[in-house]
Formats: C-alpha cells, sequence, structure tokens
C-alpha cells in the first residue's frame, strides 16, 4: 500500500509540472481543485518541485524565469528599441552573402533584417510573416517563398496545416529566428503554440539556425518553448549577457554576436 501511495504521489507531481509547462504558474487552489488533494499535499509536493525548476510563492509557484507579460502586437513593438534592433539586423545581414537561402520568422527584429537585405542580389528569403513577404517585394533581385496558413494578427505569421505543408518540403540554410523569451532553463520561447510549432518545423530544414533579440527579452520565459539553446548555432543581440548565460552558450558551442560592440565568440 505505501508503494502505491508513493506512485500515486508521483503521479500527481508529474501532472502538476505539465500544467506549469503549459500556463507558467500554478496556484494552491489549482492544485487541490485539478487533483483532488488537501492542501498540505499540494504545498508538500510544491516543495518537493522547487529543485527542478520551479519558484514557490505563499499561494503557489511558477516556473522559473516565467514572464507574465502579455503578447505585444506588431505595430506596438515597433516603437520599442528600434535603434536596439537596428544594430541586431545589421549585424545579421552582415552574414547573409549572396547565394544563400534565408529564412526569416516574424517579428520586429527579422523585419528589421528584411529591410536591411531587400535590396541585396541572388537571395532566397524563406518566411511565414505576411509584412516581412510585402517588404521583401520591393527588391527585384530577392526571391521570396512565403508559405501559406493562417494569420495571427498580433505578429503577421502564417501558421497551422498549410504552412505546415510547406516547411516540410523546404531547405533552409541560416533561419533567423524572433523569440519572445530566451533563458538557460528554458531555452526559446514565443506566446504563441501555433508560432512555437512552425518555429520547430523551420530549425528542423535549416542548416544553421541564429536567434536575434534585444536585452529585454533575456531572462524571461514565455508559455511556448520553441528549443533548448543548444538547438542554436548563433545568437545576436544588443549587450553583454551575463556570465552564466555567455559560459551556457560556449559550454553549448553557440555563437554569441553583441551587435553593439560588433564583438563575437565562438
Amino acid at each position: 500500500m505505501k508503494n502505491l501511495e508513493l506512485s500515486k504521489g508521483d503521479k500527481r507531481r508529474k501532472n502538476i509540472m505539465n500544467l506549469l509547462k503549459r500556463q507558467g504558474k500554478v496556484t494552491i487552489q489549482e492544485i487541490t481543485e485539478k487533483f483532488d488533494c488537501s492542501e498540505a499535499t499540494a504545498r508538500r509536493d510544491l516543495d518537493e518541485l522547487k529543485n527542478t525548476g520551479i519558484i514557490r510563492s505563499l499561494g503557489g509557484a511558477q516556473l522559473e524565469g516565467f514572464s507574465e507579460s502579455r503578447e505585444v502586437p506588431f505595430q506596438e513593438k515597433r516603437q520599442l528599441l528600434w535603434l536596439e534592433k537596428e544594430a541586431i539586423a545589421a549585424k545579421a545581414a552582415h552574414l547573409i552573402q549572396e547565394g544563400d537561402v534565408v529564412g526569416l520568422t516574424g517579428g520586429t527584429t527579422t523585419f528589421l533584417i528584411a529591410k536591411a537585405i531587400k535590396l541585396r542580389k541572388n537571395i532566397t528569403v524563406v518566411t511565414n510573416a505576411v509584412n516581412i513577404a510585402m517588404e521583401l517585394s520591393e527588391g527585384d533581385e530577392i526571391q521570396v517563398v512565403l508559405t501559406g496558413g493562417v494569420m495571427r494578427r498580433n505578429s503577421f505569421e502564417l501558421c497551422g496545416p498549410l504552412a505546415e505543408k510547406t516547411v516540410e518540403g523546404l531547405n533552409i540554410g541560416k533561419m533567423f529566428l524572433g523569440v519572445d523569451g530566451i533563458t538557460v532553463a528554458h531555452g526559446i520561447t514565443t506566446f504563441s503554440e501555433s508560432e512555437a510549432f512552425i518555429a520547430k518545423m523551420l530549425i528542423e530544414r535549416s542548416l544553421q539556425t541564429i536567434a536575434v533579440f534585444d536585452h529585454t527579452k533575456v531572462g524571461k520565459a514565455s508559455l511556448f518553448s520553441i528549443a533548448q539553446l543548444s538547438s542554436l548555432h548563433a545568437c545576436i543581440t544588443n549587450q553583454t549577457l551575463d556570465e552564466g548565460f555567455t559560459s551556457h552558450l560556449m559550454n553549448t558551442q553557440v555563437e554569441l554576436h553583441i551587435a553593439a560592440s560588433e564583438s563575437s565568440f565562438e
């Protein structure tokens, strides 16, 4: 009987952890209602889980690095840190050469990459963002591949089965990925489940994946995971990262490019 009770406890804690991964945080009341247990049991479970990447609070717990910030629409985001994002985009554009097949997810920084390269020659750009495709249409010698799919109004990204079907048949050289959050524990994350899924597929179809993000995204985790940092080949940001983050990137052989100082390490 004792082993059975332990098994039930392990199963309940696993389910609590899955709930945390889905919604970022959980309250004691939610645990007692969803798993039919007492408050004391819920608190003991969270205490046992506190060394697995969660932060305890008086009324519950949340995932380490979880950000409750709302998803900001593109038109609102484009007003924020524009100069910093332009510097990141310029650094990214410097990595793009004639003949490259480049991927761009949606986002303000990736949109600025599109602006920086739209007059280049002999480049193919794959994107699932309608606004990026329209920006690139001004270039006479850039081939643009736009996925199908259902457009999300906040980001102009196309997602869903049509987008996934297109991506399945592509081969991308350098994938530039916009993210809503990035942490050592949770990797690169986004607010949208559908955008996270299409981003995973784009990474799988790419030889290199480069995350582009301003310093405000560092240390914050959005709700849906895209990939661990080990899936990246490089990161481009605008400020030096803390020592722990930098060491982790070095240990996982991810290049770091700091746009402000034009410095990088391998």
